[in-house]
């Protein structure tokens, strides 16, 4: 009898989108936080998903963002949007980015300098104007001074990395539809693809037409938002626990940071 010659399985494809980036400018400019979303939808689950937003909310918005849902008269379609009602259950992932952290993480190790000096850099940074401003230059330094061929202060670049990590599932390979960035050169992508497994594919498409792109946008704004606000100080402890399944565990956050739904200690093993 003829032989069949087994076949690979087929790429997980996901659809990725961030809030809060500025390319490797991360502190100084309008964003102390940085989200990036995956989610393992089809093309019409996620068009099915924006319709039932779109009815909910009853806005005559062409394009929804996650302003909408986070507006306190559509609180229900927020729950429901994040709940194990709503379509991210099981199919969603969240690589969460402290701006001011990571840069003086990069920064330190670009120097050399004793890792201690994080903390003292990342607290002196949120105490002081002249401090924030010593930040800014080094921002600027380290972006001028680095070499590397994937940039070390961009966090879009790990946190792509990040998305192939937790989607693999034990060597599946991943395809990744993603937002538009001019970031995301071919060869910084290659470069990438080299350097992390299963990673077999990305493709760049417009946000206005790719409806799985616009439910990680809704997840990605709704992320940053909650972080940023607990960074000040405060918790929407409901929004958070619906959030938590989602965060990865290796989002750059520091583990001394503000108590909070979403600091690292409360955030469970992702979910996949």
């Amino acid at each position: 009898m003829p032989t069949t010659a087994p076949t690979e399985p087929r790429a997980v494809e996901i659809a990725c989108d961030e809030s809060g980036y500025e390319g490797e400018k991360l502190v100084g400019g309008v964003t102390d936080v940085f989200a990036h979303a995956s989610v393992r939808l089809d093309e019409q689950t996620a068009a099915a998903c924006v319709a039932e937003i779109r009815a909910r909310i009853k806005s005559p918005a062409t394009m929804y963002k996650a302003g909408h849902l986070l507006r306190s008269k559509q609180r229900a379609v927020l729950l429901w949007f994040l709940g194990p009602e709503g379509p991210l259950e099981g199919n969603a992932h969240v690589f969460l980015v402290d701006k001011t952290y990571f840069l003086v993480s990069g920064l330190v190790d670009f120097l050399g300098a004793r890792s201690e000096t994080i903390r003292f850099l990342y607290d002196a940074g949120r105490r002081s104007d002249e401090a924030r401003g010593f930040l800014e230059a080094a921002n600027d330094f380290v972006r001028a001074a680095d070499e590397s061929p994937i940039p070390r202060l961009d966090p879009l670049m790990p946190a792509i990395v990040r998305a192939v990590e937790f989607w693999t599932d034990g060597g599946r390979a991943v395809a990744i539809a993603h937002d538009r960035q001019t970031t995301l050169s071919a060869g910084r992508v290659g470069r990438l693809q080299e350097s992390t497994e299963g990673f077999v594919a990305l493709e760049q498409v417009d946000s206005f037409t790719d409806h799985r792109i616009q439910i990680a946008d809704f997840l990605a704004g709704i992320t940053r938002k909650m972080a940023s606000d607990q960074l000040r100080g405060a918790d929407d402890a409901e929004v958070s626990a619906l959030l938590a399944p989602y965060l990865d565990k290796a989002s750059v956050w520091p583990a001394w940071g503000p108590p909070g739904g979403l600091a690292p200690g409360n955030i469970p093993a992702a979910a996949s």
